[in-house]
């Protein structure tokens, strides 16, 4: 089955289908109309009739020949090419493994005549919402979701399960609640897996090594029947990051989903962002190695410009903000990337390869362009906070406490975070996407701003001062030029006492806010850079250095986002190196357990060098971008440039296993030596 990116709510989608229909019409018109033209200013006899067939035979041969001239055009980036590159890629099927596997727990309430699933989730209103419209057909206040502790999410949590709907029906059939449990098998087994996809690349450049442009075919494994977002993943998802931080003059992306005996694909950190960054990295290093320049060099040369942002790539999305070549400059330095050789020479002398990797990605986040939140303060200057995301390790109940404090000028500890209850939070789009600072963050700076402005009356009418009189900072609202000031706290008090109210205001410190973004997506990005050393004898592989440089716009928290850091560029590791998803020929999954499936462990990380280029999102109050995704995106392009390098190969499939290594050193060997190891 052959897909095509289009996407019914993409509004860049619908600019280029009318872009091409504009150039359809105009073909169309210039023969329609000119053929009537031309037989009105020579009035040369011919029946009408027929005057109008030829003009609509004039009108589809011109658009015709109209819309081959563009199509021509597309290629004349390879027709003029000064040197070409073609490279195949494996992204390998993963699978999420969260570390607490799903659970379900339904009940019914027989006085509310309301179903009450307990799951963790990362959106419990897309669950609440999909059980009520499409299983029961029921009002959506009728059910209830709720989702404590997660455990990691990874995009598999994104997903109504069966097992879920099971549990609700059992629950009010028996009258009483039901559990179900997966084990760890099952979570193999029934979680959608990620990735999946072979891809044949091409890319065109200049004398310069400036890309002139880029050719992707792509197939995707999207399992047996389609699940929420399969199909999605691997082409609209994906597709929007094509030519990643690079000025691609042309792109040419088509992918195959095609059905098979494995378990459906789906979203997995990054969601098609990853592939498209890892084949776009491994066309630069080939290219870099027809050229024979520097890998950095190369990426250089065709970085997009400050000058040149906002830039509209290919694909109509507008990356409006980096400084590309700076962060890798960052990455570079820190990594020490100019004294690589003289490690290289002491590795060597021990007996070892060793090679070293870059990989530059960009991410598209924000997923659902709306988020809720709400702020209320109690007499007591207390504060309850609640947000339609979901935290499943990022650490909101922290970063969001601490975008409030500053806000309001309020206690840390005095503030109460609410999530992950539809009972409470009425509506939200939960998390997924690297959406939840840039979305649910500034819904709380917003809501936080609703508070202050009420408050602002209350504390005049208190001082007996004009509004526009009254400035708040640090938790006070105070006269300019005067002593005249309040607390929150005092102001807090004030919300809840009739007698001390304006005239028209309701009682109460309490405002929500739904958040519209503007834009469709922000675009974190970062360089990556990575060591490793592989034993000649055995093929084993050890990554000796990583280093990690991002651009996630302003940063919140500084522990939390160094976190999650480490979090992608383990799951990248994984990826490239132990995690092979694997099938015999009946369908039957093989590597359903962690003795057969690798995931990696600590001892196979460095101490991950994190830093940043703090370059403020234009788009949003807080100047975020987004952080969850992007170690996952340049990791193993980074990890398998550096295995290619310490063994001067060019070709690599993922995962690599230290047979594999081990396999291309012995026909190494072979081939320089023309005999068989000893």
């Amino acid at each position: 089955m052959e897909t095509t990116t289009f996407d019914w709510s993409c509004k860049n989608t619908w600019k280029q289908s009318a872009k091409n229909t504009a150039w359809c019409l105009l073909g169309c018109s210039i023969g329609d109309f000119g053929t009537i033209l031309f037989f009105q200013l020579t009035e040369i006899p011919f029946p009408i009739l027929a005057i109008m067939i030829l003009a609509i035979i004039n009108g589809l041969v011109t658009s015709i020949i109209l819309e081959t001239f563009i199509l021509i055009r597309q290629n004349l980036s390879f027709n003029k090419a000064f040197k070409t590159v073609r490279v195949e890629v494996v992204n390998n099927r993963v699978v999420g493994s969260p570390m607490e596997p799903r659970v379900a727990i339904g009940e019914y309430d027989a006085d509310t005549d309301t179903k009450i699933l307990r799951s963790p989730t990362q959106g419990v209103h897309k669950i609440r919402d999909a059980l009520a419209k499409t299983f029961y057909k029921i009002d959506p206040g009728r059910i209830r979701v709720i989702s404590t502790d997660t455990g990691g999410g990874f995009g598999v949590r994104s997903k109504m399960y069966l097992e879920s709907i099971l549990c609700l029906w059992a629950s009010e059939k028996l009258n009483r609640p039901v559990k179900w449990r997966a084990d760890r098998t099952e979570t193999f087994l029934a979680d959608t897996h990620g990735r999946d996809q072979v891809s044949v690349l091409e890319m065109a450049f200049d004398r310069d090594a400036k890309i002139l442009g880029m050719k992707a075919e792509t197939i995707a494994n999207v399992g047996a029947y389609l699940s929420d977002n399969g199909p999605r993943i691997s082409t609209v998802a994906g597709a929007r990051v094509a030519g990643t931080v690079y000025d691609v003059p042309a792109i040419q992306h088509s992918v195959k989903a095609c059905f098979s005996n494995m378990h459906p694909t789906d979203a997995y950190r990054g969601a098609g962002r990853p592939e498209l960054c890892y084949q776009m990295e491994r066309l630069l290093d080939a290219g870099a190695e027809v050229f024979n320049i520097g890998r950095e060099e190369i990426r250089r040369r065709n970085f997009i410009k400050p000058d040149q942002l906002p830039y509209t790539n290919q694909m109509g999305m507008v990356i409006d903000s980096g400084r590309f070549e700076e962060t890798m400059d960052k990455a570079l330095e820190a990594a020490d990337w100019y004294g690589f050789e003289k490690r290289r020479s002491v590795s060597a002398i021990r007996g070892k390869h060793r090679g070293i990797g870059i990989g530059y990605y960009v991410e598209a986040s924000g997923g659902k362009p709306s988020e809720w939140a709400r702020v209320a303060l109690d007499p007591d200057g207390n504060a309850k906070l609640y947000v339609g995301t979901y935290s499943h390790g990022q650490g909101h109940e922290t970063a969001f406490s601490q975008i409030l404090s500053d806000k309001l000028g309020i206690d840390f500890e005095n503030i109460a975070f609410n999530q992950g209850d539809t009972s409470i939070i009425p509506e939200g789009n939960g998390t997924g996407g690297s959406r939840s600072s840039q979305m649910g963050g500034v819904a709380v700076s917003r809501a936080a701003d609703l508070v202050i402005q009420k408050a602002k009356k209350i504390a005049a009418h208190k001082i007996e001062a004009a509004i526009e009189d009254v400035e708040f900072k640090n938790g006070i609202f105070s006269v300019a030029g005067t002593d005249l000031c309040l607390s929150i706290n005092e102001v807090a008090r004030a919300a809840y006492d009739p007698a001390q109210m304006p005239e028209g205001e309701e009682l109460g410190l309490d405002e929500d806010i739904s958040y519209e973004r503007d834009t469709e997506c922000n675009f974190p990005n970062g360089c990556h850079i990575c060591e490793v050393e592989v034993d000649p004898d055995t093929g084993v592989i050890k990554v000796v250095s990583y280093t990690a440089v991002d651009d996630c716009g302003v940063i919140i928290n500084p522990l939390i986002v160094a976190g999650q850091v480490h979090g992608g560029v383990a799951m990248g590791l994984g990826q490239a190196l132990t995690e092979r998803t694997a099938y015999d020929a009946t369908g039957q999954l093989i590597t359903a357990s962690y003795m057969d499936y690798g995931m990696p462990r600590a001892d196979d990380f460095p101490d991950i060098s994190v830093g940043f280029n703090v370059v403020p999102n234009p788009s949003n109050d807080l100047g975020v971008k987004g952080i969850g995704e992007g170690g996952a995106c340049g990791a193993p392009p980074a990890i398998i440039g550096a295995i290619s390098n310490a063994l001067n190969i060019t070709h690599l499939d993922m995962p690599v296993s230290s047979e594999d290594t081990w396999r291309i050193i012995q026909e190494q060997k072979i081939s320089e030596s023309g005999k068989i190891p000893a």
